[in-house]
């Protein structure tokens, strides 16, 4: 066998199914296992999807309650009438695919079909923002955007397993329909140090500072706490407000912290500077008088490129280095 036959087969960083750094914390399926959980004590509660199971942790689900899973093919349009039409029969059906398809390919039957009824179904949507690096096909850098401006709609970004776990009952709880950001895989355990509990519209400060105030959704949470312990080397103090209920949006504790002690407030977003947390952000503190500094760091208005995950979060400004630099040259 020659030299290049014995060499190891190098795998794509294109599309991977956890985010996590190497050697982080991580648990398995914290959507799928907490799922089954939540299905154990409702059993009105069903699983459906469009061919993407497996890469949405709901595999799991499926296994525990076969009777209560909907494999309803590539059709996700469809996918979306059915949900309609079970939760018109009391159904809770908790529904999944990729943000792009039920966002794009799918917008106008979640709209007509899903919230003008104001229909109890769950929308919890995998690799949002650039979290893949199939490049547009797949990215969903305008999902918040667009199910923001959707009236009955409630949105959730979370950050970590943790943030998952507790979302899952917390939205089962709520009626009406849900857009749920989903992180599948091996997903990075965060909070947990941080005493942390996930309300619905509810944000909460994880660390306080008083020479900068990140206001975060999502992984760009994480990132927040990394930038917050990196910068401490350059005694920069970093205070994180982590928003995960995007709409309806925790304006009383954004403004209530933004206006305190005259921190420099960043809003750091895995998703287009259109539309997103950091432009909700940005109404209410003019509405409410703010006049300090405020920066967004966030996904440029472009379709983005293709390739490895890390390359292309240092290109767009969402890596943790290229965050802290920012933030220093922001603060002179």
């Amino acid at each position: 066998m020659s030299a290049i036959a014995k060499a190891p087969r190098l795998k794509t960083s294109a599309m991977i199914a956890s985010i996590a750094a190497e050697g982080q914390a991580t648990r398995s399926a914290p959507f799928g296992h907490a799922l089954v959980e939540l299905a154990r004590t409702k059993a009105n509660v069903i699983g459906m999807t469009a061919d993407l199971g497996k890469y949405t942790d709901l595999h799991i689900f499926a296994k525990a309650f076969p009777d209560r899973y909907y494999q309803m093919g590539m059709a996700e349009q469809l996918l979306m009438g059915a949900a309609a039409g079970f939760a018109h029969e009391g159904a809770q059906p908790f529904v999944t695919t990729y943000a792009v398809f039920a966002t794009r390919r799918a917008y106008d039957f979640i709209h007509q079909t899903i919230a003008e009824d104001n229909l109890d179904v769950k929308l919890v949507c995998a690799l949002p923002g650039l979290t893949t690096g199939y490049g547009p096909s797949h990215q969903a850098a305008e999902d918040l955007a667009l199910m923001r401006a959707m009236p009955n709609m409630t949105v959730i970004d979370p950050c970590d397993a943790l943030d998952i776990e507790q979302m899952v009952p917390a939205i089962a709880a709520h009626p009406g329909p849900v857009y749920a950001r989903l992180l599948r895989g091996n997903v990075p355990a965060v909070l947990d140090e941080y005493d942390y509990r996930f309300e619905l519209g509810k944000a909460k400060l994880l660390r306080d500072g008083k020479d900068v105030l990140l206001i975060s959704s999502g992984i760009m949470t994480m990132r927040s706490l990394e930038v917050a312990k990196a910068l401490q080397s350059d005694h920069v103090d970093v205070a994180v407000l982590h928003v995960p209920t995007i709409k309806p949006l925790d304006t009383d504790t954004i403004v209530r912290e933004a206006k305190r002690s005259g921190r420099m407030v960043v809003v750091a977003e895995n998703h287009t500077v259109i539309g997103g947390l950091g432009e909700a952000v940005a109404c209410e503190l003019v509405k409410a008088g703010f006049t300090g500094a405020f920066r967004q760091i966030a996904l440029p208005d472009a379709f983005l490129d293709a390739g490895a995950l890390p390359t292309l979060h240092a290109r767009y400004g969402i890596s943790t280095e290229v965050m802290s630099e920012n933030i220093k040259g922001w603060l002179g």
